[in-house]
């Protein structure tokens, strides 16, 4: 075997990185970064007695805001630093509405039993201070007066209210009711809200407008979910002919910007009207707030704004100039709007379908993040709008409603499940339940199923009483065990569906259990009822722990770009790298198969290889970081459009694909092949012939003219049995210009590698498998 040209070229070829494609301008490393050193800024402007330079006639409150960034940043309660600032804001006594709030917040958010006190103190003092008479009623003021108001103010005290009342210290029903009436009496027409009603709407206060609305309306309405006794209410939830929350949304939409406060003078507010957007797009549980990707071009905004050197943000106006404000409102959008998804719930049709407990995956998510201790946010998501990489935004979707969820259309109908069976490929997992009476929900999912897994082996299943649903964080009683069904897709159970319980069964659905979750509002239930209360929640935190594993990852995560990957895991200059592609047709059908090729070619080649393979989506631009990256599969599949464009990007700027069938499964083959003609329509897959440099010594490989190759057939209608005959390598490829970028054998090269001998595997005997793709390597690194 010659090889004289290949080590020379191992120190540079090796890590081959062939260009970038259109990226985002800001990494996920860079997200960090920034939140790294705004947090490092403040601890440094601390002052010894735990206070940052406070603002005229708010004491406490430069210290709260800066308090209140840093645990939300990730900061711990026991920092020497938080426990400065929690000592220094202990000794004060609420004087005005902002200093107040932000303390309050700050108590809340450390989550000291000690400090239940003072919190509920401070309730006191909101709920004593705000405005009584006049056109402001329900309002706060700056101060402990009562005879005026405005609506930055107002803002503020609910905020802290709202922690209050999620802390457990109840929050009286009159100051909600009187806050919920003065925030729909002062918006403009338009939608938007101005500092005061009738003045000119902003960004900022029509951000603290919808956020208002939505605490105040969620104190005070009722329950999409009720109980008498021990009987259960359920799907109570009434026609919602309320337009204020859509009208205030579709004017922030309109006017939507990163860069300047709209409505406002110039810059003026912007970092506090960012604070204001990311709670937006929290409480409204929006990815979008319009077209607009909020959190992302809010992000790329700010990091390109931090001082490089100190790490602080400054806006303009008389206050966010200050850098220890500038760079805690910062911040405080940063990291509170980074929280990782936990679920997203699928929007589709009319809201008494998909929504009749408004509350439930709010309740479940809050119950979760106080199992797991993380902060953690959820979406509601446009399934007819939302793009596959929207949905994968979000590791579970949860579909439930009490109608067909199936298009009219034959062709909206293949949509929906070519949609949903992408994401299903990628990793993602679907949580189906059908509530609130009819059996439309029941047949129009499994009819859906079959759409989306046409494939015989693929069934809705009960599960068994061992599967890990039951207890992979907390045992579910036996008597409240209820029948699941799941789909074993990839590695795991990817679908489950939870059907809407026969007549006669008197079992409330999950999330008419998790409405009834709403915490804050002194309801007690009966044993019975919380009974079954507690386990719906345990049995939803038993699903989401198998489905995410508990390993979220920040929004932020979605900005993953070339550059941030070769920053948090460079790449050793001399080693072999080679990525395995993910995709829906079984791409980690033989999981070692290319750590053995790589095994083998450090053998072979003496170079050092990396052991561990990761499978990498198509759309992932590390992708560009490979020269030659591996695919194989035995079912059918298909690639979206932006990962054809992604592949088609990738092998034109010199990347290679090397991909085979495994045990030639004809499904696999056909895919393949019909891939590769979207993704190169002007270019023809065709054979490669024997005597093609790649099937010869030329780059320093093995001489392949002939191989062995296994094919299973029965002898005479006799047990079946492989026979190994002497052939040409059956090899095919797309060629641009003068080099294969892609080489594929229809053909098992995989198994052989495995080491796996089965008589029903048509392929390559093991020998002669590990010398075509170690042709194929020495070709792809001289290429």
């Amino acid at each position: 075997m010659k090889r004289p040209i290949v080590i020379a070229l191992l120190a540079g070829v090796l890590i081959g990185v062939f260009g970038s494609i259109a990226r985002a301008d800001v990494s996920a490393q860079q997200v960090r970064e920034a939140i790294d050193r705004a947090v490092g800024y403040l601890k440094q402007q601390q002052r010894n007695d735990g206070s940052w330079r406070e603002w005229v006639n708010q004491p406490g409150g430069v210290t709260g805001l800066c308090t209140l960034a840093l645990l939300n940043a990730g900061v711990e309660p026991d920092d020497p630093h938080i426990q400065r600032a929690l000592a220094y804001l202990r000794k004060l006594r609420p004087k005005a509405t902002y200093s107040a709030a932000l303390q309050t917040m700050v108590f809340c958010k450390a989550g000291y039993s000690t400090d239940k006190g003072l919190i509920a103190r401070n309730v006191k003092w909101f709920e004593s201070t705000q405005v009584q008479q006049g056109p402001r009623k329900g309002a706060w003021s700056y101060g402990h007066t009562r005879s005026s108001g405005d609506n930055s103010n107002a803002q503020f005290a609910l905020l802290a209210l709202h922690e209050d009342q999620r802390a457990g210290v109840e929050v009286s029903s009159q100051t909600w009711r009187g806050a919920k009436r003065y925030w729909q009496d002062c918006q403009n027409v338009d939608g938007s809200w101005g500092y005061y009603k009738g003045v000119g709407g902003t960004g900022s206060m029509t951000c603290a407008g919808i956020a208002s609305l939505i605490i105040t309306a969620d104190k005070v309405r009722e329950s999409d979910a009720e109980t008498v006794g021990n009987r259960i209410q359920c799907c109570r939830r009434g026609a919602v002919k309320d337009d204020r929350l859509d009208r205030a949304l579709q004017w922030l939409g309109r006017n939507f910007s990163v860069t300047r406060n709209p409505g406002g003078p110039g810059q003026g507010w912007l970092l506090y009207y960012l604070y204001g957007v990311e709670r937006v797009g929290r409480l409204t549980a929006r990815r979008f707030i319009g077209k607009h990707d909020w959190y992302r071009i809010g992000s790329e905004y700010l990091v390109s704004k931090q001082d490089n050197l100190s790490g602080f943000f400054k806006g303009a106006g008389h206050a966010e100039n200050n850098p220890v404000i500038g760079t805690s409102l910062a911040l405080l959008f940063l990291s509170k709007g980074r929280r990782p998804v936990l679920m997203a719930k699928l929007q589709r049709g009319a809201a008494d379908d998909w929504n009749q407990h408004r509350s439930d995956v709010d309740n479940l998510a809050r119950y979760v993040e106080s199992r797991w201790e993380l902060d953690l946010t959820w979406q509601v998501t446009n399934l007819r709008m939302a793009e596959v990489d929207d949905l994968l935004q979000s590791p579970v979707l949860y579909f439930c409603g009490n109608r067909s969820p199936l298009p009219r259309t034959a062709g909206g109908r293949r949509d929906l499940a070519r949609k949903l069976r992408d994401y299903l490929d990628r990793g993602g997992f679907l949580f189906a339940e059908g509530y609130c009476g009819g059996t439309g929900f029941d047949e129009g999912f499994r009819e859906l199923v079959r759409l989306i897994f046409p494939e015989p082996e693929y069934r809705l299943q009960l599960l068994e009483p061992e599967h890990p649903i039951w207890r992979a964080e907390e045992k579910i009683p036996a008597d409240q065990l209820r029948p699941l069904w799941g789909i074993e897709f990839g590695c795991r159970t990817s679908v489950v569906y939870a059907p809407r319980n026969p007549p006669g069964d008197p079992r409330p659905s999950l999330s008419c259990l998790w409405e009834l979750a709403r915490g804050g509002r002194e309801r007690k239930y009966t044993p019975v009822v919380q009974r079954q209360i507690d386990a719906a929640l345990a049995l939803g935190t038993n699903i989401l722990a198998y489905a995410t594993n508990r390993e979220l990852k920040g929004k932020e995560q979605s900005f993953r770009t070339r550059a941030d990957r070769q920053l948090s895991d460079p790449f050793e200059r001399g080693k072999l790298y080679i990525a395995k592609l993910r995709h829906g047709g079984g791409c980690n059908a033989a999981p070692r198969a290319l750590i053995n090729l790589l095994d083998t070619a450090g053998r072979e080649l003496k170079v050092r290889t990396r052991p561990k393979v990761e499978l990498l989506a198509l759309t992932d631009e590390a992708l560009f970081d490979y020269h030659l990256v591996f695919m194989h599969g035995r079912n059918a599949f298909r690639l979206t459009d932006s990962e054809r464009r992604q592949l088609k990007t990738y092998v034109e700027r010199g990347g290679m694909l090397m991909a085979d069938s495994i045990c030639a499964s004809s499904a696999f083959t056909a895919s393949f092949r019909r891939e590769m003609a979207l993704t190169f329509p002007r270019q023809e897959i065709q054979p490669i012939a024997a005597d093609d440099p790649l099937l010869t010594p030329t780059y320093g490989g093995y001489d392949l003219k002939t191989v062995e190759r296994r094919d299973p057939r029965p002898r005479g209608g006799g047990p079946l049995k492989a026979t190994v005959r002497r052939v040409a390598p059956q090899l095919e490829g797309i060629r641009l210009g003068d080099r294969w970028g892609v080489i594929f054998s229809p053909y098992d090269i995989s198994c052989a590698l495995e080491k796996h001998d089965s008589l029903e595997c048509r392929g390559y005997t093991r020998e002669d498998a590990a010398r075509i793709a170690l042709n194929v390597l020495l070709y792809s690194l001289q290429q």
